[in-house]
Formats: structure tokens, C-alpha cells, sequence
């Protein structure tokens, strides 16, 4: 009896060292017992809605535990100041209303968040000695007598995606782009969706609460889509991503200071494959699980390391984070309608907020500075360039992928650094400690984790009617070739995962 107790603590009760994520078979089983729910129950929307919305939270309190309550506590307000907005003529009440779920959002996620850095950059500059205090664990501990740390604030898993899009719903219904949902259900539905729920992608409301309302609808071609992105993304996270990190990538940016040039200016190269292969790795995962719930999620990336420009870049990076960078912070700010200095101002001030978006530290800033300025600059030297916009001839398409992919590796410095020392000890080493003449000898001692990585460069860079040819012969095959996939995929994951956890990157975030 005690241990079928502890077994439904595991199951049920969340723990820490074993959040509900796509990398652990926990989350596939709780994924089979969903999807064997929901094809009882697909027929009847509202019925369908309510449980995903069950299911969407108790998977985001088996992901991050006790602050499941302020998912739970954006979904009412959110739900109700989009309600009165809707139903408001008053333009002043309107833009009052839609202030204040802005600041209330923004008010959380600045706590949660930036709490650290604002106590810091106040102490540094008035030399203070400040300590950050968790009210709501405070709280907590005196109604409900529980134990938490009040000197340790914890990021939620999460709530920089999830605030982004309860946003989204009050300025899309201020906008009138989107009317309000019908009850707190379904609201509480489009913001809790599991799939994307922790690290995107960013969905608006416009784009997903109609879905709310339509038929399920899923064709033999989007099975097939679905299946492919999820053993893709795996494949991307656990074979790739993991893999490099943990036997390369880490250990050099834990001490840059301990290897020589070579091994630091691979680790930086490394890491930007690995980024994109963590992220997006994710992103198609989460695709894939709501396409074969009938839910389609926008696409978050597309080839990025193609980009000509840096421009270009950010069109294919995090897609649902531009774009909603540009539609809510950039444009209302004034765009480029108000001149090119102003213009200029408000893409840095963008790319300034996105870096700090990021991460509370000031190395998110200088990286996200960095991006603004390479934005800047591309537009002046667009207009001074002797080559043009759509110029398709292979040299200058070469040199234009290699200026951008190596400017925006260069930026991942301080996005990956775990401080502006360690950044700082990563460049000295590349400039001042780069021994080619070791060269060989480290590619033989890393070859396996080298050899991943340049597949990963070859297979991103292949060009889009190859990836289409690969992706379609999947999608378009028979029923027991897909199992096979399946199995091959497994295997190759269990016999290459590593030996602890690797959270997905933007989990921090």
C-alpha cells in the first residue's frame, strides 16, 4: 500500500528534479493518456476545451509546481479586462482598461523576473545593501504553512510566453482584431495550451481563439507532418543538441579560461547550432503535439542561418518573438514613420527591451544592443552597398550568410557567457591564446562531438527543396514506414541521451 502511495505521489505530486518536459518518458505517457481521452471527446468542442485546459494546467504545475496559481491568476484578469474592453464605447475607459492589464502583466513578470537586477543596479549605484524578498512565498508560509525560501526568488517556468500572450488578447480585442472568448474556460484553454505553453511559440490571440471554436480536423498528410515534426525535434534536442553541450560546449564556457583559443572559438560556433537545435527542436515538438490535437501553431523558425542580412535574421529567428516585438512594442512606438533617426531609436530601443526579455542581467542587454546596432547598421549600409537586395548570385549570397551567421555567433557571447567575466575571458582567450598549431590534435580528441556538429551546419544549410523532398517522402509514406521511423529514432536517442536532464534552453526565459 506504501508504495503504490509513492507511486501516485510521482505521478500526481510535482517534484523538482522531474519536471514534465518533452525529453522524459513521463510526459509520453501523460501524452498517451490524453490523446486517449480526447479521442473520446474531440466531437464536442466545449467538452474538449475544458479538459485540455485541465490537462494544460496540471501539466504547467508538474512543470513548475506552486506558481501554477499565477497562470491561473493572469487567465481572470486578463479574461475580464478583455471582457470590459469589448463591451466598453468609452475610447478613455477603453485605453485605461487595456493600460492597466498591460501593467499588471508587466508588473509580474517584472517581480519575477528583474527583481535580482533591479536590487543590484540600486545597491551599485547608491552602494546599499538591499535584499530581495519573496512576498508571495511570505504569503504562502503564513495561511498555508508551508516552507518556502522568502530570500530566493524562482523564475516560473514559463511566464515571460504566457504574459506575452495575455497581452496579445487585450490589445487584439482593444485593436478589434479579435472578439473576447466566450467564457473564462476557453480563455483559460488559449493560454495554458500545453504544447507550447513554456517555450512557445508565442501565439496570438487572434491567430488561435478562432481554432477555439472550430471543428477538430486533421488529414492523413497533417498526421504525417505532426509525426515528422515531433521525431525531428527530438532528434534536434536529444541526439544533437544534448550531445554537444554536455561533451563539449559547457565545459568550455564553464572555464574559457582553462582551454585555448581553438577550443573557445569552436565552443562559440558550436553553441549557435546548438541553440537553434535546442529551441527549435522544442518549437517543433510543440507543433507537432497541437497539430495532432487539431490546433495549428505558427512557425518560430525558418532556416536562420540563411539570413543575408540581420534584418533577415530576426525574420527567421524566434518569429513569434519578432513579430510580436514589431507589432506591440515597435510600431506603437512610431516605427519607421517618424524619420530615420526615430527610426533607429526605436528598432534599439526594441532589440534593447528583446535582449532584456531574455534574461535580468546586463549581459542580455549588451547582446541584445548588439543585435540593434547590427540592425542599424545594415540599413545604412543597404543603401552604400554595391550589392543589392535579391542579388542571387552564389558569391554574394556566400559572403552575405557568412558576414551575418558570423556577426550574430559573435553576439552569442554574451547570451551564453554565464557572466560578463566569463565573456570577457572567452574573447582574450580567442584573441590572445589561439594556438593553430594544436589544431589537429583537438579535432582528434573531439572529433565525434565536431563531426556532429558540422552534420548539423550541412543538414541546416541544405537547400529548401531538399529538406521539402526529405520531409514529404516521410509525410507520404505508409503507416509501417512511419512506425519504423519511430523505433529508429528511439533507439537512436536511447543509445545517445546523456546521462542527466538537459532542460530546454528558453526555459529560463
Amino acid at each position: 500500500m506504501e508504495n503504490f502511495i509513492e507511486i501516485l505521489k510521482k505521478v500526481f505530486l510535482f517534484d523538482e528534479n522531474a519536471p514534465l518536459i518533452f525529453t522524459r518518458f513521463y510526459f509520453w505517457a501523460f501524452f498517451t493518456v490524453v490523446l486517449a481521452i480526447y479521442i473520446a471527446i474531440y466531437k464536442k468542442k466545449a467538452i474538449r476545451n475544458i479538459f485540455l485546459f485541465a490537462a494544460s494546467l496540471f501539466f504547467y504545475y508538474k512543470t513548475s509546481g506552486f506558481y501554477f496559481v499565477l497562470l491561473i491568476f493572469s487567465t481572470i484578469v486578463d479574461y475580464y479586462i478583455g471582457k470590459f474592453i469589448f463591451s466598453s464605447d468609452n475610447k478613455s475607459k477603453r485605453k485605461l482598461l487595456l493600460a492597466l492589464s498591460v501593467t499588471i502583466n508587466l508588473l509580474v513578470l517584472g517581480y519575477f523576473k528583474y527583481s535580482y537586477l533591479f536590487v543590484d543596479t540600486i545597491n551599485f549605484i547608491f552602494n546599499s545593501d538591499v535584499e530581495v524578498l519573496n512576498v508571495f512565498a511570505k504569503w504562502s508560509n503564513s495561511f498555508s504553512g508551508t516552507h518556502f525560501d522568502i530570500d530566493k526568488i524562482i523564475l516560473p517556468v514559463g511566464i515571460s510566453f504566457f504574459t506575452f500572450q495575455t497581452i496579445s488578447y487585450s490589445v487584439d480585442i482593444y485593436r478589434g482584431h479579435v472578439t473576447p472568448v466566450k467564457n473564462i474556460l476557453d480563455f483559460g484553454f488559449y493560454v495554458s495550451f500545453f504544447p507550447q505553453l513554456v517555450a512557445g511559440p508565442i501565439v496570438r490571440a487572434s491567430e488561435f481563439v478562432p481554432q477555439l471554436y472550430e471543428d477538430f480536423k486533421l488529414t492523413k498528410q497533417e498526421f504525417g507532418m505532426a509525426l515528422f515534426m515531433i521525431i525531428n525535434g527530438l532528434l534536434k534536442k536529444m541526439w544533437v543538441s544534448d550531445y554537444i553541450a554536455v561533451n563539449f560546449i559547457d565545459r568550455v564556457f564553464s572555464n574559457p579560461q582553462l582551454y585555448g583559443g581553438v577550443e573557445n572559438l569552436l565552443a562559440l560556433y558550436g553553441y549557435s547550432i546548438q541553440v537553434y537545435l535546442d529551441f527549435s527542436g522544442y518549437t517543433d515538438i510543440a507543433i507537432g503535439i497541437a497539430l495532432l490535437l487539431g490546433f495549428r501553431l505558427p512557425q518560430n523558425f525558418n532556416s536562420p542561418y540563411k539570413a543575408t542580412s540581420t534584418g533577415e535574421f530576426w525574420k527567421r529567428w524566434h518569429m513569434s518573438l519578432s513579430s510580436w516585438l514589431r507589432d506591440y512594442l515597435y510600431i506603437p512606438l512610431g516605427g519607421s514613420r517618424k524619420g530615420k533617426f526615430r527610426t533607429n531609436l526605436n528598432l534599439m530601443i526594441t532589440m534593447l527591451l528583446g535582449g532584456l526579455w531574455h534574461g535580468a542581467s546586463w549581459k542580455f542587454v549588451i547582446w541584445g544592443g548588439l543585435n540593434g546596432v547590427g540592425l542599424v547598421v545594415y540599413k545604412f549600409w543597404r543603401k552604400i552597398s554595391p550589392f543589392k537586395d535579391g542579388d542571387n548570385r552564389w558569391w554574394v549570397r556566400f559572403y552575405a550568410i557568412f558576414l551575418t551567421f558570423n556577426f550574430i555567433t559573435f553576439t552569442r557571447i554574451w547570451f551564453r557567457a554565464d557572466s560578463t567575466e566569463k565573456a570577457n575571458a572567452l574573447m582574450y582567450q580567442i584573441v590572445h591564446a589561439f594556438d593553430i598549431s594544436k589544431f589537429f590534435e583537438i579535432i582528434a580528441g573531439y572529433w565525434h562531438v565536431l563531426a556532429l556538429m558540422v552534420f548539423a551546419y550541412i543538414v541546416h544549410w541544405l537547400p529548401t527543396k531538399t529538406k521539402g523532398w526529405y520531409k514529404n517522402t516521410f509525410i507520404n509514406s505508409p503507416i509501417w514506414v512511419k512506425a519504423i521511423a519511430v523505433i529508429v529514432v528511439v533507439f537512436i536517442i536511447y543509445q545517445t541521451r546523456t546521462a542527466e536532464m538537459q532542460p530546454f534552453i528558453y526555459f529560463q526565459f
